[in-house]
């Protein structure tokens, strides 16, 4: 186990959506240290790891990470990698900001949040974790507001 968080980077790789860059690394640093307070329900996850990317994509890119990692079509909103990155679709975080009533800002914050979790052990594979994790994750994104 590491005595130290991990370093995060978050970095743009789209040019569909204008994004506030500064704001969203504020935001995934204070995040990750929240993160880090909170007790992993499995022995692994972001205490291993040294480094982690939050890469900002268009749904094109999605597609074809969803496609070929997890055999799904389509974009999604949000995939990690336990390895340490964090992919998230600025374009789906757009529809979802309007389905919502919400800002693609906060969406991208609720994906951060949400690969953060994954990465530090949660998962959402059935409706109770799903709900946990939905809890934990909004919680997350409350308390790391810059």
């Amino acid at each position: 186990m590491r005595n130290r968080a991990p370093e995060i980077t978050v970095v743009n790789r789209q040019r569909r959506l204008p994004v506030k860059l500064a704001a969203l690394r504020d935001f995934a640093r204070g995040a990750l240290q929240e993160c880090l307070k909170l007790r992993s329900p499995k022995p692994v996850g972001l205490t291993t790891l040294t480094e982690l990317n939050v890469v900002l994509i268009s749904d094109r890119r999605m597609a074809e990470l969803h496609r070929r990692f997890l055999q799904e079509p389509g974009p999604t909103d949000v995939i990690t990698f336990q390895h340490g990155e964090i992919f998230v679709s600025t374009e789906t975080a757009r529809r979802q900001a309007r389905r919502f009533g919400t800002t693609a800002d906060h969406e991208m914050r609720l994906y951060i949040a949400h690969g953060l979790l994954h990465l530090h052990g949660f998962d959402d594979k059935d409706g109770r974790s799903s709900a946990e994790m939905q809890r934990v994750q909004e919680k997350l994104v409350a308390s790391a507001l810059p």
